[in-house]
């Protein structure tokens, strides 16, 4: 499904990577910014002029300008420093939330399509559950109980995701494993594991890659918003969310820039992710395309 080259008007294949360009212009766009938030992120060391945790009590309050071009906040730590390393930070987390919470929701969801029974109904009621609870609650709820830590955070917001990944794969499931040929593979004695890994799963990649693409962007607002509430990533770690919480507020008259510039990091990333996925949804579900 995802391997079919497309071509155009003039029956020359293109690339898939120039047909998405072409024709999903603004989700381009949010790949662009999301990669050069990614790769920002990753060379931070390289490309921040100073030291995110580095204290310069002299220099504290300075609007922005040069050497400081986002300004300097209630120590005196350079904002754009911390903002490039909180990228780190803030990237890192989603991303590894919902790497777990991929794994975690395409086997339940694969196990609870496939054979459905007293194990679907289970499974689902345990989503249901887990649903019930508002995303921000039960994750802060999460952090509570386990404490404070990056670890923690990472399992709480991956909680909160797994429902929803595994709603969507179940769905797909059930859709796939009525084909002809998930039943040929089951007459010549396929054994469940083989039809799931084998069959279903390629096969329900594409509706997987979009909701985990879509959700990403939530996962960044959930980071920030636990960190800004003290139950996130615990300082002096820079992440976005922490940099809006505590002296940015008490500040943000005095010192604007302290809490415009993570907001438009968080804001900016959150709309690429956002852009990306809707585009992709399009690109690579066949019902929704318009060309």
């Amino acid at each position: 499904m995802l391997s079919i080259q497309h071509q155009d008007l003039a029956g020359v294949p293109v690339k898939p990577v120039v047909m998405f360009v072409r024709l999903k212009f603004l989700g381009a766009i949010g790949l662009l910014v999301l990669i050069l938030v990614a790769v920002a992120g990753l060379s931070a060391p390289l490309v921040a002029p100073f030291s995110p945790t580095m204290v310069e009590s002299d220099r504290v309050f300075l609007a922005p300008g040069w050497p400081h071009l986002l300004g300097t906040d209630e120590f005196g730590r350079d904002v754009l420093s911390r903002i490039i390393f909180g990228a780190r930070v803030s990237l890192g987390v989603s991303l590894a939330a919902l790497a777990v919470s991929v794994a975690g929701g395409s086997v339940i969801g694969l196990l609870s399509g496939y054979f459905m029974g007293r194990l679907d109904l289970f499974l689902q009621r345990c989503i249901d559950t887990i649903m019930a609870f508002p995303g921000l609650i039960l994750a802060l709820a999460l952090v509570a109980t386990l404490g404070t830590s990056v670890l923690n955070v990472i399992i709480a917001i991956s909680v909160v995701f797994t429902p929803r990944i595994a709603r969507v794969v179940r769905a797909s499931t059930i859709e796939t494993k009525g084909f002809q040929y998930i039943e040929s593979a089951r007459s010549i004695g396929a054994s469940p594991a083989r039809v799931l890994a084998r069959h279903i799963f390629p096969n329900i990649l594409a509706p997987l890659i979009i909701i985990a693409t879509a959700n990403l962007g939530q996962a960044i607002l959930l980071e920030a918003s636990m960190s800004f509430l003290g139950l996130g990533v615990p300082p002096p770690e820079p992440s976005w969310g922490n940099m809006l919480t505590g002296a940015s507020r008490d500040y943000a008259e005095q010192a604007p820039w302290m809490v415009v510039a993570p907001g438009m990091a968080i804001t900016s990333t959150a709309l690429g992710f956002n852009l990306f996925g809707d585009a992709l949804r399009d690109f690579l579900d066949p019902r929704l395309k318009t060309v």
